[in-house]
């Protein structure tokens, strides 16, 4: 079975290194606590309301100075930790962090008030709360799991590709050391973004529960680099030069051109919530239907479709199952494959929950204007 799958290589660790991978998560989890904690920070106001106060929450972000810091730690490898050691480690490492983060969210989901959930399975996927910070504010839970999260992703597709390299050398495929640059990309625009996270999904409607828990930490840190599980195990497709040349070039467009629709949609949003009558990029008049104290945009790319970042994220998602050059693989199309399940589930939920907060009769309106929910003219 394993050799079927093609990932005996993550399994060559000694008993020794498969307990230090299973242990790695939980070391991982509490430097990076330590160092969001200890560093230094700027403390933003956010889209969420704390009841408390009636005032927008405050957040403490140092998620790029702890990116940063990570990232030299690994390259330089001054801790002994080889660079290609949580690749290597992978697959133990998921087995530990999903056990780990059962313990942290039994703690943290039984620690609360039982609340309106009374099923306690369903409240240890769900959580009972939607907030909760530690030391005087200092950390927030959930900004600690996108920088966990984020940052793992980054390293763990920098050390599948420093293993990738070490074992073909010259007959590396290039599309590998691309892909763990796409993902590097990916994380540093998206600490250098940290402010825009409080306005989205997550941080917004989420609880606390093991299905955060385990996605935050688990799932984006580890998980997400699923495709290398397969394909770091395979050399250069073979290409002639002038195919790999459209190849490559090919699927970097592509991967611009997603996260230029991402990052732009993402943008105009984060603008309008903070600045509703403001112009996006001085250009894109806001246009929005009123509901009671509350605004709709449908302007810009707000006005393509009701949910057009998801879509930049598909075409991302799909230059990072080309850029192998393995396309009939399917560990290829894994990441791929999560991405386009979970926004099309996402985008229904999301709707059910605007019907309720707008008003059915204001989300009916607005979906007869944008009457795309992601892709236009097509869904």
């Amino acid at each position: 079975m394993i050799d079927w799958l093609g990932i005996g290589h993550l399994l060559e660790l000694s008993w020794t290194e498969a307990i230090a991978g299973f242990f790695t998560p939980l070391a991982i989890f509490a430097v990076f606590f330590l160092a969001q904690l200890i560093l230094p920070g700027r403390r933003v106001p956010g889209y969420v309301v704390d009841p408390a106060t009636g005032e927008p929450r405050r957040y403490r972000l140092n998620g790029l100075l702890v990116f940063a810091i990570a990232l030299i730690v690994w390259a330089t490898e001054i801790t002994g930790m080889p660079r290609d050691w949580f690749y290597r480690s992978s697959i133990y490492a998921v087995a530990g962090g999903t056990l780990f983060t059962t313990i942290f969210t039994i703690v943290a989901v039984f620690g609360q008030p039982q609340g309106r959930i009374k099923n306690p399975i369903l409240a240890l996927w769900t959580g009972r709360v939607q907030e909760w910070s530690l030391f005087n504010n200092r950390v927030d839970v959930k900004m600690y799991f996108y920088v966990v999260g984020g940052t793992m992703l980054s390293l763990n597709a920098l050390s599948g590709a420093v293993y990738h390299h070490e074992r073909f050398g010259d007959d590396a495929n290039l599309g590998v050391f691309l892909y763990a640059g796409f993902f590097t990309f990916y994380v540093l625009d998206y600490f250098i973004f940290e402010r825009v996270q409080l306005y989205t999904y997550d941080l917004i409607h989420e609880n606390l529960g093991f299905k955060l828990f385990w996605g935050g930490l688990v799932v984006y840190g580890w998980l997400f680099i699923l495709p290398l599980w397969g394909m770091a195990a395979y050399p250069d497709p073979g290409f002639s030069p002038a195919w790999t040349s459209v190849w490559l070039t090919g699927t970097v467009v592509l991967f611009l051109f997603g996260w230029g629709i991402s990052r732009s949609a993402n943008l105009q949003k984060y603008t309008f919530k903070r600045w509703p009558e403001r112009k996006f990029l001085g250009l894109i008049e806001p246009q929005y239907i009123e509901a009671g104290d509350r605004k709709i945009l449908c302007s810009g790319l707000w006005g393509v479709a009701r949910h057009f970042n998801y879509l930049g994220e598909g075409f991302l998602a799909l230059a990072i199952a080309l850029v192998f050059g393995y396309f009939a693989n399917p560990w290829a199309w894994t990441y791929f494959a999560f991405i386009v399940t979970l926004f099309l589930w996402r985008q229904r939920v999301d709707d059910r929950f605007c019907a309720e907060k707008y008003g059915a009769e204001k989300w009916a309106e607005y979906r007869a204007r944008v009457k795309y929910r992601i892709f236009p003219g097509v869904y």
